[in-house]
């Protein structure tokens, strides 16, 4: 059956001498992986570059049911970033949010919202004109809603902590010992009020940001098994 359909590049891996094997996150399919032959000969070199990771793609794939490892009759750039590639600060969020997104996604059925947020928040990466420097923090809390573990959106100013293992706000800190302090919760709870477009808008320092991005990875390992290790969070700590 041919399928028409956009395309994230998630991962590229080189196969045999010429070919690469490719995992994609489809609008029409959800996850996918296909075989690209020839990619890599001297002839076809241009090609190459529609699967380097990040790219957003449209294509016409020869999919069946059977099958995990499927051919593509049709690739053609579904856009084509500015600053993206360019500019180191762009790229290693955008690296990040694409690790996250691979390790996290599991579930191979269709699920266009998802793709349309994936595709939203790279295009705002790519075209925003203020600070992306909170970027990757807002996709995580969004994020975590596509994955089933949205966080608890009743805060007050009565309510100093957020409990990672449970998901919610409470008045106490849990004896666990998992959870948001007073100044992360009240960050933490600011993010969740605003639009991926705004989200510039709440002031953090540098360690601030980069010690609610390891809260949000606790987050996540809490509450995904088998969470497979993250590693260009580390870039980012660099970066910011």
């Amino acid at each position: 059956m041919l399928v028409k359909t956009r395309a994230l590049v998630f991962r590229s891996i080189k196969y045999k001498e010429t070919s690469l094997i490719v995992d994609l996150y489809t609008e029409a399919l959800g996850l996918q992986k296909v075989i690209v032959h020839g990619v890599r000969s001297r002839s076809a070199r241009s090609q190459a570059n529609l699967y380097q990771v990040l790219s957003l793609i449209d294509i016409v794939l020869y999919h069946r049911d059977d099958r995990d490892l499927h051919r593509l009759k049709e690739v053609t750039p579904s856009y084509m970033y500015e600053k993206l590639p360019f500019e180191v600060t762009r790229g290693a969020v955008g690296m990040f949010i694409v690790e996250i997104a691979r390790k996290t996604i599991r579930n191979t059925e269709q699920n266009k919202p998802l793709f349309q947020f994936l595709h939203q928040v790279l295009l705002y990466l790519d075209q925003s004109k203020v600070s992306i420097a909170n970027v990757h923090l807002y996709f995580m809390i969004e994020l975590s809603g596509y994955l089933g573990f949205y966080p608890d959106t009743n805060h007050t100013g009565e309510y100093h902590f957020f409990d990672l293992q449970e998901g919610w706000y409470t008045q106490e800190a849990p004896f666990h010992g998992y959870f948001l302090g007073p100044e992360q919760t009240r960050q933490f709870a600011h993010l969740q009020q605003l639009e991926l477009s705004d989200c510039h808008q709440l002031k953090l320092s540098r360690e601030g940001r980069h010690r609610l991005l390891e809260k949000l990875l606790l987050y996540y390992r809490l509450h995904l098994e088998h969470l497979p290790v993250i590693h260009s969070h580390q870039i980012l700590k660099d970066i910011f």
